[in-house]
């Protein structure tokens, strides 16, 4: 008896936990999971901008020939069109009213006419990119100038009829695949979304690891510099890469301006508008719009680098250091010994976050360069092929060779703390 109670308790309360944590569910589904669904589900379908909503028929009324007085003809027109060029539309009627008085005497379609006036012309399908003119012609009779018609629109007509979303079938496609791998530059694009974040995530540890050295001690105005250095993460990211393309604009730009005044230069570099570093002789050719952005990443986002590492730099115990010295190990010897395999950890840690959240960043690069002179990542691929080309499937397809990479780069990334929690 006590053991069927207790059973029926533990179903209570796990039936109470369930409906609990069901909103919780559900929010984490229509905000996270939903997306990444449609995502890939739109990723397979060959659909554009204008096919996000269902085609829609459409009809436009012409009086070809107007009727002035009682015998005369009346010649109208109907011009149809399927507003998709990929998706029919099925089950298509058109409906006018006809004013008392017309007399139907030719059409250039079968038409119906029922008792109360109505004129009906139905379509099983109108194809993709459908555009047809019909043709109507009308004897007027003294009834038809009782009323004072509609000189523009006698009949009023309206078409209705069921398109098909595109979104909602199961006709599916690897042509946005096809198209994504073939593109001429995708291979370029791909190296440079890995070379970006790589030496993004390297600049911003570095930065970070300089600032966080030289905060690791007391000094008068060390809160002040503190707040100082963390300016560049927490500043709008539109006024920052305004700022920066400011400086670095080939004429009035503050860098150009300087070199020029020292002699370093003899005229305006385009620093965020040229692909290399000009020189001949080189052992490789040093990209320079490249080279600006990933500066620019690094700049940007050391801070967060510098804060994990500061507190790392303050748990360290003082003892460490005190040994190394009184083995005469200087500074130098300190730091290679002491500090860095404390901070190897949390280094490597802020290596994969920021490679993983530099790879599929889409602002930095596209207010500043917009993708041009061989800063064009998938991220800028992605919105290009989405809202440039307005093809939506293939936009998705670029996305979801993103997400897969991505994937990839999570499970390095949970296999690396499992390894260090061990």
């Amino acid at each position: 008896m006590k053991a069927k109670q207790y059973h029926s308790v533990s179903a209570r309360e796990a039936r109470l936990a369930f409906w609990m944590l069901l909103p919780a569910f559900l929010i984490v589904f229509a905000v996270i999971l939903f997306p990444v669904v449609a995502n890939f589900w739109i990723s397979f379908k060959s659909v554009g901008l204008g096919d996000l909503r269902a085609p829609v028929p459409g009809v436009r009324e012409f009086v070809a020939g107007q009727a002035a007085e009682s015998g005369d003809l009346l010649e109208l027109e109907y011009r149809l069109r399927n507003s998709s060029g990929n998706v029919p539309i099925r089950s298509v009627e058109l409906t006018a009213e006809l004013p008392a008085g017309l007399e139907l005497l030719e059409s250039s379609t079968d038409v119906a006419i029922d008792s109360d006036g109505t004129l009906r012309i139905a379509w099983n399908e109108w194809s993709p990119g459908f555009n047809e003119t019909v043709f109507l012609t009308f004897r007027a009779g003294e009834r038809y100038f009782d009323a004072e018609p509609d000189r523009r629109s006698p009949t009023g007509a309206a078409v209705t009829g069921r398109g098909v979303n595109v979104l909602t079938t199961f006709d599916f496609t690897l042509d946005n695949f096809r198209f994504v791998f073939s593109a001429r530059r995708f291979w370029e694009e791909l190296r440079t979304t890995f070379v970006y974040p790589f030496f993004g995530a390297i600049g911003s540890i570095l930065l970070g690891l300089t600032a966080a050295v030289l905060l690791n001690r007391k000094f008068r105005g060390q809160t002040l510099l503190r707040g100082l250095f963390l300016f560049p993460y927490v500043a709008p990211i539109i006024a920052v890469a305004f700022t920066w393309v400011f400086i670095l604009e080939p004429f009035g730009g503050t860098l150009n301006e300087l070199l020029l005044d020292l002699g370093i230069i003899s005229s305006p570099i385009s620093f965020l508008g040229t692909r290399y570093f000009p020189g001949e002789g080189l052992p490789f050719r040093m990209p320079m719009a490249l080279s600006m952005v990933i500066g620019f990443d690094a700049w940007r986002y050391f801070p967060f680098s510098f804060l994990f590492l500061l507190a790392r730099l303050q748990a360290i115990p003082n003892e460490l250091y005190e040994s190394v010295q009184v083995d005469g190990g200087g500074l130098v010897r300190q730091f290679f010994s002491i500090t860095l395999p404390q901070l190897y950890g949390v280094m490597s840690t802020l290596f994969l976050l920021r490679f993983m959240w530099t790879f599929n960043k889409f602002d930095d690069v596209f207010l500043l360069t917009g993708g041009a002179a061989g800063t064009r990542t998938l991220p800028i691929q992605v919105y290009d092929n989405a809202f440039g080309r307005g093809d939506i499937g293939a936009g998705a397809a670029t996305a979801v060779v993103l997400f897969a990479m991505l994937a990839v780069l999570l499970v390095a990334y949970f296999r690396f703390v499992a390894r260090e929690e061990d």
